[in-house]
């Protein structure tokens, strides 16, 4: 069934949560390729997620500071033990972050076994309730991203493998929360990876546009027909990384001098 009207006033408060999303995320995504980390995001998610389940399973209430404290401190557990992990076996990094992501994942499912809305817990984390944003959380993110951004601008140079790590699980549980983790890797690493041709002043800028754009366009097209907004947002992002570097690149190509006649 479709919707011939798109409610913005839904859409609005969603289409912030995602561009907040995607100013922290677009540069540490950038480091995460130079890095060879892809799935980094991914098992800091599932950790903060776990971090979440294990909170509501105790009876917290579900966006309490009790919550938001389990889920930064299990990601933050996270990163310290990727950082010792990649001090100890730096070649092998990469599987050990995917072994960290499928521990975390079971971790999860167990502690949902018993729970009778475990699927819709799981959905959530994995997609998202990026339309059921609160201003509250926006706020909060809001926040966060001034202060991840300065950190990340700022400190960049003197930021060590374990500031980095630490930084990256700071900024990776807030967003999960917000927009899910499939949309956290996809803000993280599709723009970033659309961009890796194109010259440096060019990367960020047009890898903002890719991801705001990914995200105007999901989030029209999901509520225009009835779609699950995380998954629709996803797809158009991928859609459109492609053509926006082509573009770029053309825009940005000096013409050929004219000949003489």
């Amino acid at each position: 069934m479709t919707n011939p009207s798109i409610d913005w006033h839904i859409l609005l408060p969603a289409l912030l949560a995602g561009l907040l999303v995607l100013a922290t995320h677009v540069p540490l995504g950038a480091q995460v390729l130079q890095r060879g980390i892809v799935f980094i995001d991914l098992a800091i998610a599932q950790i903060a997620g776990v971090g979440v389940i294990a909170a509501d399973a105790m009876g917290f209430e579900p966006q309490g500071w009790a919550v938001q404290a389990a889920a930064l401190s299990a990601a933050l557990l996270g990163a310290l033990a990727l950082t010792w992990t990649e001090r100890r076996w730096p070649d092998i990094q990469e599987a050990l972050i995917g072994v960290l992501f499928v521990l975390a994942s079971c971790a999860g499912l167990l502690l949902l076994a018993g729970n009778p809305h475990g699927g819709e817990h799981l959905k959530d984390l994995l997609v998202g309730q990026i339309l059921w944003v609160s201003t509250q959380q926006l706020i909060g993110m809001a926040a966060l991203t001034v202060l991840v951004l300065a950190l990340w601008f700022g400190l960049r140079e003197r930021l060590a493998r374990a500031g980095f790590y630490l930084l990256f699980a700071l900024a990776v549980t807030a967003s999960v929360q917000l927009v899910g983790v499939y949309l956290v890797f996809t803000s993280l690493i599709v723009p970033a990876l659309a961009v890796r041709s194109l010259r440096p002043a060019l990367r960020l800028p047009v890898a903002y546009a890719i991801g705001a754009l990914g995200y105007l366009l999901g989030l029209a097209l999901s509520a225009r027909f009835d779609l699950p907004s995380g998954a629709v947002v996803v797809l158009a992002m991928a859609v459109i990384a492609p053509v926006f570097p082509w573009l770029a690149a053309r825009w940005a190509k000096p013409s050929p001098p004219e000949t003489a006649p």
